[in-house]
C-alpha cells in the first residue's frame, strides 16, 4: 500500500462520562473506575445515565451554547481537542481542503421533545416555538456546527448509522483522504440521548433499559445477571491525514487505518445476525490484509442486552478459537453505551495499549454468563501483554448495522 493511501491518526479528542482527555479516560479504564449516575428523566423518574462534564466554554460563547445543540457542543468541543493534539497549524491550514464526518445515532430528537414540553406549558401556542428549531434538528447539524466553529469550508455531513455510527464516521472519513476529496478530516462520533425521554421509553418497553441499585454496576456486559442498556452521552472526534502528510509534517500517529467492513443482516429491525456480524469482521480481517491471529485486541460491543452479548459472543468464538495472542474486551462496562460515539470513544480507549502493552478489562462481570465464554476474554483487572499491533473495533446497531474498524501500530 503506497502512502498516499495509507490512512493514520493524528489527533484524538474526547468526553465520556468517566474522563475529557484520552489520559483520563484511559486511567479510569485502567482503574476499574466506572462513572454512572442517576438522571431524572421527564415523564420517567431516575435511571442510570452516564454523563459527561466538559468545559463547554472552553471554545464556545454562552450565546452560541444556548442557540446550538447538545450534540453540536459535543462534536465541537472533541474537534477541538483533536486539532489541538495533532499539532496542525490551523491558522494557516487551507480550510477548504478539511472536511468533517460525524456519525450520530439519530439526532433532533432532544430539541424536539423540550420544544413540545415548552409549548404545552403555554397551551400549544406555536408561537412559543423556538426559531432555533430548525437547524437544531437536521440531520447535518453536529458536524455543521463544528464546521462553524472552526471555519471549515470542506465537505461535512453526519452519518446515521444507529449505533454503528462511530466506526462508521472514521471510515467515511478514511475513504474520503483516499479519493483526495480532502487533505484532513475531522470524524468520529457523539450522542445526547440521555437528553431524550423518548429512547429510554422505548428501551424500557422492549424490556432492554438496565436497574441496578448501584448505578456504577448497571452496565453489566457478560454478565449472568445484566438486564439492558445504560444510555450514556458523550463524543470522540479524530484528526486523520494521509501518512505522507503526517510525516511530512513530524506528527505523532497514534494509529494507521488498517482495514474496515460495513455490512447489514437484513434479517430484523432489533435483534442482531451473528452470521452478519461473523461476515462484517472476517471481511475487514480481510481487507486489512491480516489474520485473526494477527489481532491483538477486540473492542467488543456488547451492549447488556441477554440476547445481543450472546449473538455476538458467538460471533467471536468462531473466528478467534485458536488465537492465543488475542484479547477481548469492553468499555461499555465502565461508561454505558454512549450510541453514536460508542465505537470511537471505545477505539480511543484501547489505542493506548500500543504503547504500554496492557489491555484494560471488562468489569462488572460478577459471573460470566456461560453462554459469552471468550478465549481471551480480559475481566476484573488490566492484563499485561507480550504485543499490541493491532485493534478490531465492533460496533453493532439497529436495523441490523454492522461495522468493524481495524488499526494497528504504525511500523
Amino acid at each position: 500500500m503506497s502512502n498516499l493511501s495509507r490512512i493514520v491518526i493524528t489527533g484524538i479528542g474526547l468526553t465520556a462520562p468517566n474522563g475529557n482527555s484520552v489520559g483520563e479516560f484511559r486511567a479510569n479504564l485502567l482503574a476499574g473506575r466506572a462513572r454512572v449516575a442517576e438522571l431524572d428523566v421527564r415523564h420517567m423518574g431516575r435511571h442510570p445515565a452516564g454523563v459527561c462534564d466538559f468545559d463547554a466554554t472552553r471554545y464556545q460563547k454562552r450565546k452560541e451554547l444556548r442557540n446550538g445543540t447538545r450534540a453540536g457542543s459535543i462534536a465541537i468541543y472533541c474537534a477541538r481537542e483533536a486539532l489541538a493534539a495533532s499539532g496542525i497549524e490551523w491558522e494557516r491550514y487551507d480550510k477548504s481542503r478539511a472536511g468533517v464526518y460525524v456519525g450520530i445515532t439519530e439526532h433532533g430528537n432532544v430539541e424536539t421533545e423540550n420544544e413540545v414540553h415548552s409549548i404545552s406549558q403555554c397551551g400549544y401556542d406555536t408561537r412559543f416555538w423556538t426559531h432555533h428549531h430548525n437547524p437544531r434538528t437536521v440531520a447535518n447539524n453536529p458536524a455543521g456546527e463544528v464546521t462553524i466553529n472552526l471555519g471549515v469550508t470542506g465537505p461535512h455531513y453526519t452519518i446515521g448509522a444507529a449505533c454503528a455510527a462511530g466506526n462508521a464516521g472514521l471510515i467515511q472519513a478514511a475513504q474520503m483522504l483516499q479519493l483526495g476529496e480532502v487533505d484532513l478530516a475531522f470524524a468520529g462520533g457523539v450522542s445526547e440521548s440521555i437528553h431524550t425521554f423518548g429512547i429510554f421509553a422505548g428501551f424500557k418497553n422492549q424490556g432492554a433499559l438496565a436497574h441496578h441499585v448501584d448505578p456504577c454496576k448497571a452496565s453489566r456486559p457478560f454478565d449472568r445477571d445484566r438486564n439492558g442498556i445504560v444510555i450514556s452521552e458523550g463524543g470522540a472526534i479524530y484528526t486523520l491525514e494521509r501518512l505522507d502528510e503526517a510525516r511530512r509534517r513530524g506528527a505523532r500517529i497514534y494509529g494507521e487505518i488498517l482495514g474496515w467492513c460495513i455490512n447489514s443482516d437484513a434479517t430484523n429491525a432489533v435483534l442482531p445476525n451473528p452470521e452478519r456480524q461473523t461476515e462484517c469482521v472476517s471481511a475487514a480481517i480481510a481487507r486489512a490484509g491480516i489474520s485473526p491471529r494477527d489481532v491483538h485486541i477486540v473492542s467488543t460491543h456488547a451492549t447488556a442486552t441477554p440476547l445481543g452479548d450472546v449473538q455476538e459472543c458467538r460471533a467471536l468464538r468462531r473466528i478467534f478459537e485458536g488465537c492465543p495472542d488475542t484479547f477481548i474486551n469492553n468499555t461499555k462496562s465502565y461508561i454505558g453505551h454512549c450510541m453514536g460515539a460508542a465505537g470511537a470513544l471505545e477505539l480511543a480507549g484501547n489505542l493506548p495499549s500500543f504503547d504500554d502493552g496492557v489491555v484494560h478489562p471488562t468489569i462488572n462481570v460478577d459471573h460470566l454468563d456461560p453462554e459469552c465464554v471468550l478465549p481471551g476474554l480480559v475481566v476484573g483487572s488490566p492484563r499485561r501483554v507480550e504485543r499490541v499491533d493491532t485493534i478490531l473495533n465492533n460496533s453493532f446497531g439497529m436495523l441490523g448495522i454492522n461495522s468493524v474498524l481495524i488499526v494497528g501500530k504504525l511500523c
